[in-house]
């Protein structure tokens, strides 16, 4: 890898940086709605601030031809309109966020890289290859060993009586899962958590040098290891887990290049359990305000489908998603420039009351709550969306079962990104007779 740093590279970035944040900052301040949900500084409870854009249309415009909308059916259409596709983060912020002359042609983003920022015929022919992994059939097979992860993980904080949600439970569940998927051991978990969980951040864009920087050197970690995992595995091939199964696809009869390897390598790591671990964490969330409906889980823990369901729509992992124009596109009766940028705020399409009667309460016998957007649509529609549902399921199921007295030891800590909810801490203690309990 490359050391010196480019100088130049460096002080436009930090000037973009410095003058982007500042607009931001003013715009916000006039309440100019895109700069309200991508601004530096999100509103802890974002669900009012997207009925304030509700109510100013199904479509608005906000500064630089951006275009938003919070409307269920609006976002469905478009998530499924051939005519708007993916886009980058960096055609979201306009930073270019490597840091050093080599950069790019050395680390491997997995979203950036990845068939997340990937328009047909690429994301098809890759999806296609990693599909297999994620069929009803596969996970069924799957469905056993994530019940005996759940329960060794319940067992060690049962001994202790207090735990801390995310780092002793939503963190390691999802993470193991996914090293079984790769074939390797967890014992690298912190590694793996720390590296999704800095990645994730850049989906709300760059804010300052630091945070590039920091983005810059998980992303080689991430990149060294799966180059290292994938030339293990070309020497010593696994027992059916998705690298040596990638190794060995040739789709169009071509063998998958290094930079597709990797990419799709560290999207299942990233992607596979970020969007997990917070719907955990949001799950517990709000069972624990909402008393009836833990309740009903814990009497009726069949019922852990319908509870997940409503988490997805109720408070989901990802906030907004965007779309660019292919081709002028006429929604809502306004008409969008070829080239245009539309942010999606999934959010607040599963709070649509055009859709959801009484969204803003969590209803656990909602009848239509599997309409969420929470998992986009169409054919970026995700991949690891069934594998997300039966961790949350076991998860929410098994904790609620093994402690139904469960209760919060501290107020929980919110992340602080604007696009992924979720959960920083949330001090727990089991409600086991050891424990003073608290209702």
């Amino acid at each position: 890898m490359p050391t010196h740093i480019d100088l130049r590279k460096e002080v436009r970035t930090r000037s973009q940086l410095l003058i982007g944040n500042g607009i931001f900052r003013l715009l916000a301040a006039t309440g100019d709605p895109m700069a309200r949900v991508l601004g530096v500084r999100p509103p802890a409870d974002p669900y009012p601030l997207y009925e304030k854009i509700r109510a100013r249309g199904e479509l608005s415009r906000g500064r630089f031809g951006f275009y938003i909308t919070p409307s269920h059916g609006l976002a469905s259409a478009m998530l499924r309109d051939q005519r708007l596709g993916t886009v980058s983060t960096a055609d979201v912020n306009g930073v270019d966020w490597n840091v050093y002359p080599g950069d790019a042609e050395y680390l491997v983003h997995p979203v950036e890289d990845s068939l997340l920022a990937m328009n047909p015929p690429e994301h098809t022919r890759l999806r296609r290859l990693v599909s297999p992994w994620f069929t009803p059939r596969a996970l069924r097979d799957r469905t056993e060993r994530i019940e005996r992860i759940v329960a060794d993980f319940l067992d060690g904080v049962a001994d202790r009586g207090e735990f801390e949600l995310v780092r002793d439970f939503a963190i390691r569940v999802p993470v193991r899962v996914i090293c079984d998927l790769f074939g390797i051991p967890d014992s690298e978990y912190q590694r793996f958590s720390r590296w999704g969980s800095i990645l994730a951040g850049t989906l709300d864009g760059i804010r300052t040098v630091r945070e590039r920087r920091a983005a810059r050197d998980a992303l080689v970690g991430m990149t060294g290891f799966f180059d290292d995992l994938i030339a293990h595995r070309r020497k010593q091939p696994g027992d059916g887990d998705v690298i040596t199964g990638l190794l060995e696809a040739r789709p169009d009869g071509e063998p998958l290049d290094r930079r597709d390897l990797v990419a799709l390598a560290g999207l299942l790591l990233g992607a596979g359990f970020e969007t997990t671990v917070n719907l955990i964490t949001n799950g517990v969330a709000a069972l624990l305000e909402n008393p009836e409906a833990k309740r009903l889980l814990i009497e009726q823990p069949d019922r852990a489908g319908d509870v997940v369901e409503e988490v997805l729509r109720y408070d989901p992992p990802v906030q907004f998603t965007a779309r660019m124009t292919h081709e002028p596109v006429d929604y809502a009766g306004v008409r969008i420039p070829a080239r245009h940028l539309v942010v999606l705020i999934i959010g607040g399409t599963n709070r649509d009351p055009a859709v959801f009667a009484e969204p803003a309460r969590f209803d656990v016998d909602r009848p239509n709550n599997r309409e969420h957007l929470a998992f986009s649509s169409g054919i970026h529609y995700c991949l690891g969306a069934g594998l997300a549902r039966i961790e949350g399921e076991i998860a929410l199921r098994e904790l609620f079962r093994r402690f139904p007295r469960l209760y919060r030891a501290a107020p929980p800590v919110r992340r602080t990104g604007r696009n992924i909810r979720g959960l920083q801490r949330m001090p727990m203690r089991t409600g086991t007779a050891r424990n003073v309990l608290v209702s």
